[in-house]
């Protein structure tokens, strides 16, 4: 087709394009009303054919995701989201697919599939949804709760050590951990963006509130009287500032994190850690930082290295086999080798 008589452009897609007809169920003031909106205004803008996009999820909550967005889609069982979204990457490496998850789907049931699909690399967006309790089965704690949550499940308070989710993705060998925070709409919006922009699998967690069971979790992260003591904002290659007036910082004593005051004359910008989201041993550190009261949380990308994806490794290898073998001949494998009849 020449340039005189090329096709129109395809109109720009708007948050429209990617809001289905389905009634969303969530209890009114849920967080997840507030991730769902994000998602659909950051989506056009990804310059992506629709249909081209792939929902999955497990179970809970969070997993009704997929019936509010207008693209493909698939509610699994629980836990078993990270397998089914490993078979459509690698059925169609193509699709950008996005899996969506919860605290109790993927760091319970689903947690050996969630370290192998860490590990594996395929280029797959999870966005786990972090309320800190079991929601949909109304209010067990959940393996994100603190110890001594007081739940129906737990009346005298758990006994259990929480995971840390970032630091589990980074032992897993994820190449791409990142947290936000379902109030905060650019740097949520600005996080999906660069979760969908990285190649591998990307580990985003939210912080979400279960107004209904776990309500206020999260205040300290967006109430204005706290949220700068408590917020870490992490910008590569920028000094550790926080504080309602950025007047505090984090250095290294050593080896061990020190939050600094930045008025008393004692320290400057240049003695704090910069952020260097490819250092691994300086992940850990901020991964450690979540659950320590005296430390703020951080929020950004935590870490972010480039590796080869999974699934470009599964078509290179079937390419070099056909390249040395030949096509393969389904009806001439199934009467090779060891085979018998029964009569």
């Amino acid at each position: 087709m020449s340039a005189d008589t090329a096709a129109p452009a395809a109109p720009a897609l708007t948050r429209k394009d990617f809001t289905s007809d389905q009634m969303v169920r969530w209890c009114p003031g849920c967080g997840d009303y507030s991730i769902l909106a994000q998602v659909q205004k950051t989506f056009p803008d990804m310059n992506m054919p629709k249909e081209n996009f792939v929902f999955i999820s497990g179970i809970g909550c969070s997993s009704r995701f997929p019936y509010y967005m207008d693209t493909y889609g698939f509610h699994t069982i629980h836990g078993r989201g990270m397998t089914v979204a490993t078979g459509v990457k690698l059925a169609n490496p193509e699709l950008s697919v996005w899996l969506v998850t919860g605290d109790g789907d993927s760091m319970s049931i689903g947690g050996n599939h969630l370290i192998h699909l860490l590990r594996r690399n395929l280029d797959i967006n999870l966005m786990m949804f972090n309320n800190r309790i079991y929601g949909l089965t109304k209010g067990q704690y959940s393996p994100t709760s603190e110890k001594g949550k007081v739940t129906k499940s737990s009346p005298f308070g758990s006994l259990d050590h929480a995971f840390n989710p970032p630091a589990l993705a980074l032992g897993a060998s994820a190449t791409f951990i990142g947290r936000s925070l379902d109030v905060d709409a650019k740097h949520l919006q600005t996080m999906i963006a660069e979760a969908y922009a990285h190649v591998g699998t990307s580990f985003l967690e939210i912080y979400q509130n279960c107004l209904i069971f776990n309500d206020n979790a999260f205040d300290d992260y967006s109430d204005k009287e706290t949220k700068g003591v408590r917020q870490l904002l992490l910008e590569d290659g920028q000094p550790m500032v926080f504080g309602p007036e950025r007047n505090l910082g984090i250095r290294f004593e050593g080896h061990r994190p020190q939050v600094v005051d930045l008025t008393n004359g004692k320290w400057s910008l240049d003695d704090l850690v910069v952020h260097d989201k490819t250092d691994k041993m300086l992940a850990l550190m901020l991964c450690d930082l979540t659950y320590q009261p005296d430390f703020p949380t951080p929020f950004g990308v935590i870490y972010q290295v480039e590796k080869v994806s999974y699934e470009s490794q599964v078509y290179q290898q079937i390419d070099d086999a056909i390249e040395k073998l030949g096509k393969g001949d389904l009806k001439k494998l199934l009467k090779s080798g060891h085979t018998w009849t029964v009569d």
